[in-house]
Order: structure tokens, then C-alpha cells, then sequence
């Protein structure tokens, strides 16, 4: 499933700058690239640990 998301992701920023060094622009098709981009990278980074995470666990016991 990480795999799939990234492959979106990068197809997602493929349109994003393709639409931006074509000749006639469509800002939609941008913005729901940019917007799909960004809700994988939410994604990606949502089970990443925090750097304060061990410091909060020490902190409550």
C-alpha cells in the first residue's frame, strides 16, 4: 500500500509541473494534483514517530 501511494504521489507532482510548462494552463488540474500530493504525503508521514515521543513516555511514568 506504501508503494501505491507513492507512485500516486509522484504521478500527482508529474501533472502538477506538466500543467505549469504547458502552453495553456488549467489551474484546476493543478490544484487537485498539488491537493493529492499533499494528502499522501499526510499520509506517508502520519506513522513516522515524533522526536519528543520517548521524552512524553518518560514523562508520564
Amino acid at each position: 500500500m506504501k508503494t501505491f501511494k507513492i507512485i500516486i504521489m509522484i504521478l500527482a507532482i508529474s501533472v502538477a509541473l506538466y500543467e505549469q510548462v504547458s502552453a495553456e494552463k488549467n489551474i484546476y488540474i493543478t490544484v487537485i494534483a498539488i491537493v493529492v500530493f499533499m494528502f499522501g504525503m499526510m499520509q506517508l508521514s502520519a506513522k513516522t514517530p515524533s522526536k519528543n515521543q520517548d521524552k512524553e513516555e518518560h514523562d508520564v511514568e
